[in-house]
């Protein structure tokens, strides 16, 4: 059942289209390197398309009708939006659902130190990284600063071309006798990756002039002093925008691919969909690289209080109808796959991968060690979520997160527990939790025209 290559069936038009798709992305890519910056940038699109806050209703008591958008944010990192469809609700749900948490490292709450004339933040790793990987990188800083007089600080270092750029040095080669001999999950202790943040002494400090130096500049350009990163939320991120990647421009280059790709896909089918018979949802999540937990994770009831106040703008509130919209409702759990390498072909069972330019790809399972921790989609799901894809004319593709007992899990899980229909689908990445993340332009484009296919006619 091997699946063809969508390249071959596009023609200029369409590759045109496909290339402009990319081009979106790798703005979005560009503008939201953090859960916060993502949930702005999502948020700035849709009331541009015509959606409104969800409370700004509530206090209205305005009534919701087929037709309406409407969306809500949790916290600043989760945002959830809607378009009434012209079935009651309590009918179901079609749902996209995706994370736009990534990777990183985080810094600490007391991070400034001095050592051997040199400024360091400690940093703590968020998310499986191979932590080898993040050294001698160009990196920017990203996030928020809240002071005490509840005044928000927005930084952003290192992404202007004149900008400066932090990094994390590594043992010089001819010294690293020792290293090299340590195990790759070894070689880079999580301790010692602290962000080099400054060099130079400030004049006429005799005690950690340099930490004195950069608090200097902090408390310049920004206001901020020392206390402050106790109540900062300060991401260390890749520097850099995305690129076109191959000498054909066929795929993208860039940070935090996983999962903002499927946020961006999702996000974008939301916007060209017209009038639906069910009601078109989509929620974006945080905390998925960590479990999924706390107040913005899948794992916090935000969702399932959201679609409460929506049945009750549209008539249909009442305990029992909640459970019944979400227990009718149907789901693409919208995470990425992983993408079979040449180079690594030991990590996976080639009939069962996911391949670059093949389409949207979905996983039936997921999890590891005999599926644990996973959604496993029922066969006539499956079978439903097949025929529209190919009456859509959407090339899609089948895949396991590699060889059994290596795999991972999604969100998927955790919104089957309502009792919807569920499965993964999402684009394939090369290289994933990497700093610099691979995917394929046309896997892009399939994935959205899927997730539309499957707003406009999913009702099993």
């Amino acid at each position: 059942m091997e699946r063809k290559n969508a390249w071959k069936g596009y023609d200029e038009a369409k590759s045109a289209k496909v290339d402009a798709l990319a081009k979106d992305y790798m703005d979005f890519l560009d503008n939201g390197k953090t859960e916060r910056e993502c949930v702005d940038t999502i948020v700035n699109q849709i009331e541009a398309a015509g959606y409104r806050e969800l409370p700004e209703l509530m206090k209205e008591g305005k009534k919701l009708s087929a037709g309406d958008k409407v969306y809500a944010v949790w916290m600043n990192k989760a945002v959830v939006m809607f378009r009434i469809g012209t079935k009651p609700m309590t009918e179901g749900l079609n749902i996209l659902g995706a994370h736009i948490d990534s990777p990183r490292l985080d810094i600490k709450q007391n991070p400034l130190y001095e050592d051997s004339d040199f400024a360091l933040l400690d940093t703590h790793y968020y998310g499986g990284i191979k932590k080898y990987q993040w050294v001698t990188l160009p990196l920017a800083l990203h996030g928020v600063v809240a002071k005490k007089d509840g005044s928000i600080v927005e930084i952003n270092i290192g992404e202007n071309e004149d900008d400066p750029v932090f990094f994390i040095s590594d043992l010089l080669i001819h010294l690293s006798a020792e290293q090299m001999e340590k195990k790759a999950s070894k070689v880079i202790e999580g301790e010692a990756l602290d962000l080099i943040f400054g060099s130079r002494p400030l004049a006429g400090e005799e005690k950690e002039a340099v930490k004195a130096g950069v608090m200097k500049l902090l408390a310049e350009q920004y206001g901020i002093e020392e206390e402050d990163f106790l109540s900062a939320e300060l991401e260390v991120v890749p520097a850099g925008k995305a690129r076109e990647a191959g000498l054909d421009r066929s795929m993208v280059l860039g940070y935090g691919q996983d999962d903002r790709v499927c946020a961006f896909t999702s996000l974008a089918a939301m916007l060209e969909i017209g009038q639906t018979e069910r009601t078109a949802c989509c929620i974006l999540v945080d905390k998925e690289e960590i479990g999924s937990v706390g107040a913005t994770g899948m794992q916090s009831r935000f969702f399932e209080n959201t679609v409460a106040e929506v049945l009750n703008l549209v008539g249909e509130y009442s305990e029992l109808n909640v459970r019944r919209c979400l227990a009718a409702s149907d789901m693409l759990s919208s995470d990425v796959s992983a993408a079979f390498d040449p180079s690594y072909a030991s990590a996976f069972e080639k009939k069962n991968a996911a391949f670059f330019g093949r389409g949207m790809v979905f996983n039936k399972f997921t999890g590891a060690r005999g599926k644990s921790g996973s959604n496993d989609a029922n066969a006539e799901y499956v079978a439903h979520i097949r025929a529209i894809m190919e009456e859509s004319g959407v090339a899609f593709q089948t895949a396991e997160l590699g060889k059994i007992d290596v795999g991972g899990g999604t969100i998927a899980y955790i919104l089957a527990l309502y009792g919807m229909n569920v499965i993964d689908c999402g684009v394939a990445v090369l290289s994933m939790h990497a700093p610099w993340e691979a995917t394929s332009k046309a896997d892009i484009y399939e994935t959205k025209c899927g997730y539309v296919a499957f707003l406009e006619k999913a009702c099993l």
